[in-house]
């Protein structure tokens, strides 16, 4: 009776602890970046980047700009992210609402996969993913003087060698003088 019950509650749990994540693979020039995103969490901005993504609008985007500690030197608040997405509007569905790290529980953390905005309820297609920990992007983060900080909603499970290496590409105030072509984004599950 008892490994039954054992056994009952192993699966129980189990099913608590059950990832809802949706994968999709990020081609690039320069390899591959998978990512896991967590609809249960941050579903608007999922459903968001998801738009982009199904409706195959990042083919040939690319990733654009770096932050490392040289070009953020003279910045208060330092950050290291590499930012893309579609260049221009004119392939944008309209902004969406602010999910905050507040209401998400998602952190900017090494690999966290998050959306850029200029104030809040501005992200349309940009997202950019974190290299280590950046919690000056999290909800009362000093980065944005509004405070809301950044909707994360999902992290790289394999290829932060390519994240770095892309950060690493010669670039001027940010911007990649090579941009990396992002080929496509697609759902892997």
């Amino acid at each position: 009776m008892k490994s039954k019950l054992f056994l009952l509650l192993v699966f129980a749990f189990s099913l608590l602890s059950c990832d809802n994540s949706i994968d999709c693979k990020i081609e690039t020039t320069e390899g591959t970046i998978i990512v896991a995103l967590y609809p249960d969490k941050a579903p608007i901005t999922v459903a968001n980047f998801l738009r982009y993504v199904d409706g195959g609008l990042y083919t040939d985007s690319s990733f654009f700009r770096v932050t490392t500690p040289e070009n953020e030197a003279k910045r208060e608040v330092k950050i290291e992210v590499i930012q893309g997405g579609i260049q221009g509007n004119d392939k944008s569905f309209p902004p969406i609402k602010i999910e905050t790290t507040q209401e998400t529980g998602i952190l900017h953390e090494d690999g966290t996969l998050s959306m850029a905005r200029s104030g809040p309820n501005t992200a349309t297609n940009n997202f950019f993913i974190c290299i280590n920990p950046q919690p000056a992007l999290d909800f009362a983060g000093k980065r944005n003087p509004d405070g809301f900080g950044f909707a994360a909603f999902g992290k790289v499970t394999k290829g932060m060698d390519i994240v770095r290496k892309i950060q690493s590409g010669e670039n001027r105030n940010q911007q990649l003088l090579k941009p990396v072509i992002i080929k496509s984004i697609k759902r892997v599950n």
